[in-house]
């Protein structure tokens, strides 16, 4: 016994040594642990995971593995010696007694229950065998969660274990111990709940959220200067990382020294004039405000008002084709601008390719830290009322960057189809600063509904990553031609929901999948996003990484809680309710709103208005935005659910384009009732027929019809909400 003892702790000692050779782990939540006996179960994301986790607990763990490991002839004598436990499917029982006794006698027993190291990096399906040992065992639960480990050598990141360079010696590790869950709380929700909320912890502990999104976008383009950064469509010319970093260090001195005002307007649509706007404001220490120039006068008067906006940058193009917009008393055009900055520019230029970053960023007076401090302004769409202004903070962008980077993985021959407008949420992270940052090449146009001539710079160009609405991938079904976007890999919408019949449409003819994703300006925009399938060996198990009707997995860091709508009542994550989440990419409030931040923010948490749930897997369903449903009699009732009714009574399923929109207006009697817009000529007695024989209640039926030559939408794609209340109610 006393050899077997002394073999343990040599085994431990020569372990943990060469662990803290290559990792630096902390710890937190330790004061959690019970003194007795608990049930440990974390994430699972390396070959490793066992000897950080050892690291990061101040008592002994015993590991429950799989039984074909157990016998390894190589491993046996080690993991025998560090008090294992083996565990075999087919004989399940005996492994289950043997952690029980373990607990019951006092000890840490791990148990990874995903089975399996993930191969996307989020958290996979969690398995039910745990609540076995905890309940024979009589002992609690506690989650735990590891973080930073993916991208290390040892996890699957790139698509590959070992075969990578690491990213850096000694690696850092953070490692979080919940809160004990008693064994009869701890099931599959409770238990996934409470991990996501751990990873939400340690991701917004990361020094990288506390940084300044002006240095962050240095680095990065300093770190491949002579690669392309955008491919601008009109002109079909490319600007490399450096020169656009000279020319946007050079504008940003005019800016600081001309106009100190904190906030600067850009009215520019993608393209290089828009990627050197919007980084020149940044590392001229000021917030870009991308003002939405196809939105009503009055709401960019509304918008620019409450932005405090003196200054626009934008080209003389914008002015010829905005002939009634509220121009500010400044107006910097960039023809008239750059020309002059030539001398200065060559000097940034030269100066991005020779100084250290450190010294750059310095002699441009960018702070080092940014954090929660404003670094850009949106505006909401304003599909239901007036646009919101919603401040973005650094660690909102840069947290979300690192979240999309981590979920998209992108590769070295990458290129981006950068079409949606930066004053969309989406267009301004995911083409903007995730590419300056990450080192993303972009192609760029204009005009997102411009299908054909997009598809032929995606054929020319070899684009491989489409990011767009719905309503914008109809246009591609009709203008472009199959062959057109054969290069792409990825084509990922969002915005609203995407129509199971588009989607096969749409691979159909281009033999692409099509992925659905989600996000809402106050979260910077992207919470979750269906991915590719990880590659599998065969006999392995598929980890699933898209589902359909889904709108993926959260993005890394974030947490989720589903609440009742009507009294806030806590549910679990299986139920529908309303969604509200946290994580780092969650706005702080909105702008000069204190009353309506407050109705959306709590205790870090923010509502996102939209009725959720989420499957086994993790994958989140949308079941609608609490906006468009309506409450007739009591009964709530989703106006998208009425709309397939109704779209597919008229078999309108396969129409290219939105035809039909369902509306909730007042009604004295029942509350609500719905108003049908249609832009086709309908039977409205045929059609309530129709309906009620295919069993639709006679409340959801809609009694009135409002004909339109076009079902109003914004330019983010999405129904504009607002226009379609009007047309509702007669306005």
């Amino acid at each position: 016994m006393e050899a077997s003892s002394f073999a343990e702790r040599a085994l431990y000692f020569f372990g943990l040594t060469i662990g803290r050779i290559f990792y630096r782990v902390r710890a937190t939540g330790c004061e959690h642990l019970p003194a007795g006996g608990f049930l440990l179960l974390p994430n699972h994301i390396t070959w490793v995971d066992a000897i950080v986790l050892q690291l990061a607990c101040p008592r002994r763990i015993g590991f429950v593995i799989d039984e074909t490991f157990y016998r390894n002839r190589l491993l046996h004598p080690f993991l025998r010696t560090a008090g294992c436990i083996p565990i075999t499917t087919r004989q399940a029982k005996r492994g289950i007694e043997l952690a029980a006794e373990r607990l019951r006698a006092g000890e840490i027993v791990c148990l990874f229950p995903e089975g399996q190291l993930s191969r996307s990096g989020t958290l996979l399906r969690l398995r039910r065998g745990y609540e076995l040992i905890a309940r024979e065992g009589g002992a609690p639960v506690v989650p735990v969660w590891l973080d930073q480990l993916w991208g290390s050598i040892f996890s699957f990141q790139g698509g590959r274990f070992f075969t990578k360079l690491p990213r850096r010696i000694p690696y850092k590790v953070l490692v979080a111990f919940g809160k004990p869950l008693s064994s009869e709380a701890a099931d599959l929700a409770a238990v996934r709940e409470e991990l996501l909320k751990l990873g939400e912890f340690c991701f917004s502990e990361r020094p990288i959220l506390r940084q300044h999104l002006a240095r962050v976008c240095l680095h990065g383009l300093q770190r491949n200067p002579f690669r392309t950064a955008v491919v601008d469509g009109i002109d079909c010319t490319e600007l490399s990382r450096g020169r656009l970093l000279g020319a946007a260090a050079a504008l940003s001195r005019e800016i600081m020294h001309k106009h100190p005002e904190r906030r600067i307007g850009i009215v520019l649509p993608p393209g290089k004039g828009g990627v050197l706007a919007n980084l020149a404001v940044i590392l001229a220490g000021k917030v870009p405000v991308n003002l939405n120039f196809t939105s009503s006068r009055d709401a960019i008067k509304s918008a620019t008002a409450q932005a405090g906006l003196r200054t626009i940058i934008s080209a003389r193009a914008m002015a010829k084709r905005l002939e009634d917009f509220p121009w500010t008393p400044n107006v910097i055009n960039l023809e008239d601008a750059l020309p002059p900055l030539k001398l200065a520019i060559l000097r940034w230029w030269i100066a991005g390719l020779v100084l250290p970053a450190q010294l750059l960023a310095n002699s441009l007076g960018i702070p080092k830290q940014g954090d929660r401090a404003e670094a850009i302004l949106l505006f909401t769409s304003g599909s239901s009322a007036a646009p919101k202004g919603v401040p973005l903070s650094h660690r909102n962008i840069l947290g979300n960057v690192a979240q999309f980077a981590a979920m998209l993985d992108a590769r070295k021959d990458d290129l981006i189809l950068a079409f949606l407008p930066f004053f969309h949420s989406f267009g301004c992270t995911v083409t903007l600063w995730y590419p300056l940052i990450e080192g993303v090449r972009t192609l760029t146009y204009p005009n997102p509904l411009e299908a054909g001539k997009i598809a032929a710079l995606a054929e020319r160009f070899r684009a491989t990553i489409m990011l767009a609405a719905p309503t914008f991938l109809r246009a591609y079904l009709r203008k472009a031609e199959a062959t057109q976007l054969r290069t792409l890999r990825l084509v990922i919408t969002g915005a609203e929901k995407l129509p199971a019949a588009l989607a096969t449409s749409f691979e159909e003819k281009f033999g692409k999948h099509v992925l659905e994703g989600y996000g809402l300006t106050e979260t910077s925009p992207v919470v979750s996003v269906n991915l590719p399938e990880p590659k599998a060996k065969r006999g392995e198990m598929v980890q699933p990484s898209s589902r359909l009707g889904s709108t993926g997995k959260l993005a890394p860091g974030m947490a989720a809680e589903i609440r009742a709508a009507e009294t806030g009542e806590k549910l679990t994550l299986h139920d529908s309710g309303m969604l509200w989440l946290r994580g780092p990419n969650i706005f702080a409030g909105y702008l000069d709103d204190a009353e309506r931040s407050a109705s959306v923010l709590r205790d870090g948490w923010f509502k996102t208005g939209d009725l959720g749930r989420f499957d086994e897997d993790g994958f989140l369903y949308i079941d609608g935005r609490l906006s468009r449903f309506s409450k007739i009699a009591g009964e709530m009732v989703a106006h998208e659910a009425v709309e397939q009714k109704i779209a597919a009574a008229l078999q309108l399923e396969g129409k290219m384009d939105r035809v039909i929109c369902v509306v909730g207006v007042p009604d004295e009697a029942k509350g609500e009732t719905l108003v049908l817009i249609s832009s086709v000529d309908i039977d409205l007695a045929a059609l309530r027929a129709r309906l009620a024989e295919n069993g639709l209640p006679n409340l959801w039926i809609p009694r009135v019809v409002r004909m339109v030559p076009a079902i109003p939408t914004l330019a983010s794609g999405k129904l504009d909400l607002g226009r379609c209340n009007a047309i509702a109610l007669g306005q």
